[in-house]
């Protein structure tokens, strides 16, 4: 029986202005990149068989000698990023052999998520196609303009996104191609597979795979870590 080939496209060629400083998928978290530390629960997992980096261009080989020094084997390669996190995932994907059956999208800045979950999505892959964690939302949401709120909105069925995201090869080529055609500037991975008509699975992820974007997060992070490891 043939064994699905899964492989990881990581888009870390953000600026991250609002953190401010040092681009922070470069920031060191307790002496690592905080890329690093995002990549290295794939090189552990024993269903991932390839990782492929996209980073800002002019840094691939400095990134690629770092990732490899690092020990993280599985970093195929690491490619030029685009303008857009969208363009980026897409030279990521380009840089994926014909051979793999799957593969997965997971921000380079989100460290904190946990070999089950990977496990739960590449489960979702194999049984319907595509896959996603989302966490259902709990807060109570409301409208507002111009400092004073306005009508309270239902939350049933509303989920906030998290990463990894992921689909059949063959589905997201296609899903890349039709918003390339059509102009679409999709927000994530499962916005764009679902304007190629493809339905996305939901797998539910947790409350501590953060993305670390401004300096709250990156505070929280730092807070977590410790613990984080001692779990594992």
């Amino acid at each position: 029986m043939h064994s699905p080939q899964v492989a990881v496209i990581v888009p870390a060629a953000g600026k991250g202005t609002r953190l401010g400083g040092q681009r922070k998928q470069f920031r060191l978290l307790d002496g690592k990149p905080l890329l690093i530390r995002s990549l290295e629960v794939f090189q552990l997992h024993p269903e991932i068989d390839l990782i492929v980096v996209a980073v800002p261009g002019g840094e691939e080989n400095r990134v690629q000698e770092a990732l490899h020094a690092a020990g993280l084997s599985k970093v195929g390669r690491v490619v030029a990023g685009g303008a857009s996190r969208q363009a980026s995932v897409y030279e990521g994907l380009k840089a994926v052999p014909a051979s793999f059956d799957y593969v997965l999208v997971h921000d380079g800045v989100r460290p904190f998520v946990a070999q089950t979950l990977v496990s739960d999505v590449v489960s979702g892959l194999t049984e319907h196609g595509a896959a996603a964690l989302a966490i259902p939302v709990t807060d109570t949401l409301r409208a507002g303009a111009e400092d004073v709120f306005g009508q309270t909105r239902p939350r049933d069925g509303l989920y906030r996104m998290q990463t990894p995201q992921g689909c059949r090869r063959d589905w997201f080529l296609q899903a890349h191609q039709h918003a390339i055609a059509s102009g679409i500037e999709a927000t994530d991975d499962v916005d764009l597979v679902q304007r190629a008509g493809f339905p996305v699975h939901i797998i539910t992820g947790s409350s501590l795979n953060i993305k670390i974007t401004t300096k709250a997060d990156w505070d929280l992070a730092c807070i977590i870590w410790p613990a984080w490891q001692q779990e594992k």
